[in-house]
């Protein structure tokens, strides 16, 4: 099995990013990831403003797409299948699905879901939906039980939602967290925390018992992706420029580099895994 790293564009555009004070372009950000060994991209594909210039920037690097599309509105059946059909003119190796919402009934809940994995076999491609707040697997109490119920659907998996939801690491969610292993396509690998998606830095000694909770659960997906014999284990250290990330109180700079916290995030992945398909 190979492990494919993907970095997200978000936050990317930064002005803080840049040597000078603009935002750095497109074409420089496709340079400064493809630079620093990575091996595609993620991006909300409904946010592409300049589409032919993506595609060519895609083939140019040599880089594998993934694409993030999210429904808002009342109907987000039918935003699902419209923003899917348009992601796959950029010819995406999976979806993650930021779809649905967490006020929805349970009855309505599970259409919904039947309705997206009408759309997945509908494009032949897997569609792995979020473990986020504001949607429907927000919490690994309620995406437990959807996942008994829908035995077909599959997650992308970003923990750090659910620390905060629960205000714990886990402890008390291990069936949960065993099922989303097993139904994951594809790593949101942020570090969240008891009172927070996202820790100040992973990096420092504070937070490396975080770090290792979040490394125990990771194991947990590579183990069932080797069982099912898959290809490839696809990761992206999506960390969130501020105000997700953490700021100082006084002057509103962020408590830590983005663009280095994601590549010592990406760099460590790659490590774990290596350690653990010997």
């Amino acid at each position: 099995m190979k492990l494919k790293i993907y970095k997200s564009l978000w936050g990317m555009a930064s002005p803080s990013l840049a040597i000078s004070s603009l935002p750095i372009s497109l074409e420089e950000q496709f340079q400064r990831i493809h630079d620093a060994g990575y091996d595609g991209i993620e991006s909300a594909a409904q946010e592409i403003s300049e589409p032919t210039k993506f595609q060519e920037l895609l083939k140019h690097f040599g880089f594998d797409y993934i694409a993030l599309v999210y429904t808002e509105g009342e109907d987000h059946a039918d935003e699902l299948r419209r923003r899917t059909e348009d992601a796959m003119r950029y010819n995406p190796v999976k979806i993650v699905a930021h779809s649905g919402r967490d006020t929805m009934s349970f009855g309505k809940t599970i259409r919904f879901f039947e309705h997206a994995l009408r759309v997945e076999e509908d494009l032949g491609l897997p569609i792995g939906h979020e473990t986020h707040r504001r949607r429907p697997l927000y919490s690994p109490m309620n995406t437990l039980v959807l996942l008994r119920e829908l035995p077909d659907l599959h997650i992308n998996a970003d923990f750090s939602h659910w620390c905060c939801v629960t205000e714990s690491m886990l402890e008390d969610h291990a069936e949960a967290l065993t099922m989303a292993a097993r139904r994951a396509i594809h790593i949101h690998g942020r570090i969240g925390f008891e009172n927070g998606p996202q820790v100040p830095d992973p990096r420092v000694p504070e937070w490396e018992d975080r770090v290792q909770k979040h490394e125990t659960w990771w194991d947990q997906i590579i183990a069932a992706h080797l069982v099912r014999h898959e290809k490839t284990l696809t990761f992206v250290p999506e960390f969130g420029p501020p105000t997700y990330m953490p700021t100082h109180p006084a002057t509103g700079q962020p408590t830590a580099e983005l663009w280095d916290v994601c590549l010592w995030s990406a760099n460590r992945f790659r490590k774990q895994f290596q350690s653990r398909i010997k």
